[in-house]
């Protein structure tokens, strides 16, 4: 039974709960079957390091006995092949919260009556029904190391989950705990090293070759290598490989970047779902179920299907295919003759005509790429060049444009950096930059020539977001950049408050002065000091002098020369210039001008 069966089993089905009596090593004559429900947030979450989803295995099946999972560490690092400073490590990860607070390991410690310590009492966390899990073997723990392991369950949950597993989503899932690379996932040549080190275990087999579009397809096996009859799994296994990969002896790990092709004498990587490959010398390979398509040929580029294609393939020319007529041609008989498959399907022969020509239009846009296009070895790559830029010409966008977007990205790169001319073609070159905006050409508008604004909202919030997770990782306030106080807010951050919320934020207390009372005149209005006569009237010196001056001008003259108020009869000033009387007009309730009320008030204050 695979893992994906067990995997979609009903979670309370007793076969599925049974318990081995032999966790801890399987004795002569047993078999090791138990399984566990390993929560795949331990498998695919990167905090967690790989020896904690060993040692969870090993726990939880332990704790599935009667009295629960009593071993100490150097007893589960024995069944595990591990050092004990290993399994320490992993039930310490275990039993610290994870990324989303959540704890998988519980340990119990107890003492024993007369004071003397013994090993804890470890349990692991009650998984929700919802959640995602995998059921793995616990034989497999004991028998992969922990890198080992998480690729395994890897492996169970697509198989499980009908996934179709690629070797470079399967490095994504490994990654590196120590070391300068630490956190950073590994290459597709580690990850494929380590599946071959897994079915070398018996645990997966590997048929190469047997997916889609040239993929590996993995089967992940759920009981111990000893307990699978011979001839079993692995035979079928065999045969399917020894059909698809042609005799290929070893296992091999494929090249960094190249998908699912091994390194060594095994043809070109399959771009396209479709079982013949592009070498015309390929006689062996099944014929493309595609109706009415042109044959390719060594040395021929990719052409648009004309008409007379197609009525040459339709009458009889040997060039029709249909639809599921997977027949092979006969190498014994000439390739001229026209011959039918069992099933009603068609032959045809390799194709000996005129070389396939490219539209002139696609061809003229491709002017600046000619050196590259002159260096693509497939037909079929050349052929999907041309229908890229072909789709894009349908689709509206200007020779013109596909013209200098070209130029302009084969201009920043050097000629040597580009391994795969086609690869580089398909991805880099003709494929739009921006946003959704068509007339977005890399962030510049191609009518206008303006900046694209929506481009720059995007890159700006793309920064903003970068800035406000440096600063929280560098502990300072993520609005401000600046360090946050004994309350957790910058002082920015409390003006902020302050302005946005002013009810809330408190008043500040007035401040009193030091020294005597102060307060304002009453006439004038002026700040004074509130002191000696100023307690009785509440007025300045200057505004007291001048009532002081009124009150006397109103009280009856007690001499000739005492200033009194002017009247009717007197309408020049009293004063003298020296022995001369001053002929000005007095100051309204004054019997002087104002040269003399300056004089007076002169001497007052002389």
């Amino acid at each position: 039974m695979s893992a994906g069966a067990a995997s979609a089993a009903t979670l309370d089905h007793p076969l599925w709960e049974s318990i081995d009596n032999s966790v801890d090593g399987a004795p002569a004559g047993r078999v090791r079957r138990q399984r566990v429900r390993v929560p795949m947030r331990l498998v695919s979450s990167p905090h967690y390091q790989d020896v904690a989803l060993s040692v969870y295995v090993k726990v939880k099946a332990l704790g599935l006995r009667p009295e629960g999972c009593q071993a100490k560490s150097t007893t589960i690092a024995s069944y595990l092949g591990l050092s004990t400073a290993s399994v320490e490590r992993g039930m310490t990860q275990l039993r610290r919260p994870g990324p989303d607070g959540v704890v998988e390991l519980f340990s119990d410690r107890r003492t024993l009556p007369g004071g003397t310590g013994t090993s804890a009492v470890r349990t692991v966390r009650a998984m929700t029904r919802t959640e995602a899990f995998v059921w793995l073997p616990v034989a497999a723990a004991e028998d992969l190391t922990p890198r080992e392991l998480r690729a395994f369950a890897l492996i169970a949950y697509a198989q499980a989950r009908g996934i179709t597993l690629t070797e470079a989503e399967l490095a994504a899932g490994l990654r590196h705990h120590s070391g300068q690379k630490a956190g950073q996932p590994l290459s597709v040549t580690a990850a494929s090293a380590v599946v071959d080190e897994v079915e070398a275990a018996r645990w997966v087999t590997v048929q190469r070759r047997a997916g889609a579009q040239g993929r590996h397809r993995y089967i992940a096996h759920d009981i111990a290598p000893e307990a699978r009859p011979e001839g079993g799994c692995a035979a079928v296994a065999g045969a399917v490989e020894a059909g698809v990969t042609s005799g290929s002896q070893e296992s091999v790990s494929s090249l960094v970047g190249e998908g699912s092709g091994s390194p060594v004498g095994e043809g070109s990587l399959a771009n396209e779902e479709s079982p013949r490959t592009d070498s015309p010398d390929d006689e062996g390979a099944f014929l493309s179920p595609a109706v009415g398509e042109v044959p390719v040929v060594e040395g021929a580029g990719a052409v648009e299907n004309s008409a007379a294609a197609s009525a040459r393939a339709e009458g009889g020319g040997g060039l029709a295919l249909r639809a599921g007529g997977n027949s092979r041609p006969s190498p014994s008989k000439p390739e001229t003759e026209k011959r039918s498959s069992r099933d009603g399907g068609s032959r045809r022969s390799s194709y000996d005509g005129p070389q396939l020509a490219m539209n002139p239009q696609i061809y003229a846009v491709l002017e600046p790429v000619h050196l590259l296009l002159e260096r693509v070895n497939s037909d079929f790559v050349v052929r999907q060049i041309a229908r890229a830029v072909g789709r894009q010409l349908r689709e509206g966008t200007d020779a013109e444009r596909l013209h200098h977007r070209l130029t302009a990205r084969f201009s920043k790169v050097m000629l040597s950096e580009i391994r795969d001319p086609g690869r580089w073609l398909l991805g880099v070159a003709l494929p739009r930059w921006g946003c959704g905006f068509q007339d977005c050409e890399a962030g510049v508008l191609w009518s206008t020539g303006k900046d694209c604004e929506v481009c720059a909202e995007i890159v700006q919030d793309k920064t903003a977001a970068r800035r406000h997770a440096q600063r929280i990782e560098q502990g300072l306030c993520p609005e401000h950049g600046t360090r946050p106080g004994p309350g957790g807010h910058c002082v920015d951050c409390v003006l902020d408050d302050a302005i946005r919320n002013p009810a809330s934020a408190p008043a500040p207390a007035q401040r009193e002065p030091e020294g005597p009372p102060r307060g304002s005149c009453g006439d004038c209005g002026a700040r004074i000091v509130v002191v000696g006569r100023a307690l009785e009237d509440g007025l300045c010196k200057l505004c007291r002098e001048e009532a002081a001056a009124l009150a006397a001008a109103s009280a009856p003259a007690a001499a000739p020369r005492q200033a009194g108020p002017v009247t009717a009869e007197q309408q020049t000033c009293s004063g003298r210039d020296g022995t001369v009387p001053c002929g000005r007009k007095p100051l309204p309730f004054r019997n002087v001008c104002g040269v003399h009320r300056v004089q007076e008030l002169a001497g007052e204050v002389a």
